[in-house]
């Protein structure tokens, strides 16, 4: 059984959804989501500090889904998935579970070549093992050795996620068919 999409999407914007999107990301769309974030945060008077923390995260996030995600070829004859790319801002209410009295989450989602999975998921695990300021001394290093990926990054994304956030990373690999999984990431704020 491959991943459903849609049955995703429509579980994970369950709840206090401040903002969801689902569908093809560029430049434009990265700019008309922030603002429609940004509103969000206005209505519902986010202090200052949480709101650009927040801000900030969520220009991250979707700047690692416009760079990183890939786009599954044909399947079975059927067209292409035309929307690949998730992106939902929640806040959750007190949850005794966790013990958390109120937190902010974003959730994105994207698909990608399973070639990928293991480097992705070997990153994201070590990143979670290292202290606060372990990743900020990765992210000094990392900012100074100016070597960039063959996608133009500095691999400062994840990294940039863990230190802004102040949490671990959660993650899922959910298989698609035989030569893609959709990566799902969660970020507590």
């Amino acid at each position: 059984m491959s991943f459903d999409l849609l049955k995703w999407y429509k579980k994970n914007t369950e709840g206090d959804i401040m903002y969801s999107f689902l569908g093809e990301v560029s430049e434009d769309v990265i700019t008309a989501i922030l603002d429609k974030i940004e509103m969000s945060l206005d209505e519902r008077d986010t202090d200052l500090k949480t709101f650009k923390k927040i801000y900030h995260i969520s220009v991250e996030a979707l700047q690692n889904l416009f760079h990183h995600s890939d786009s599954p070829a044909k399947k079975n004859g059927q067209s292409p998935i035309e929307s690949n790319v998730a992106f939902i801002l929640k806040e959750e209410h007190e949850n005794k579970e966790k013990n958390i009295e109120h937190q902010f989450i974003i959730t994105t989602g994207n698909f990608i070549n399973k070639s990928n999975t293991r480097m992705l998921k070997e990153r994201i695990d070590q990143l979670n093992f290292l202290s606060k300021d372990e990743i900020k001394v990765l992210y000094k290093l990392i900012l100074n050795n100016d070597t960039f990926s063959e996608k133009g990054g500095g691999g400062l994304g994840m990294i940039d996620l863990v230190k802004r956030s102040g949490n671990n990373l959660s993650y899922n690999f959910y298989n698609f068919d035989n030569n893609y999984i959709f990566f799902t990431l969660r970020i507590a704020i």
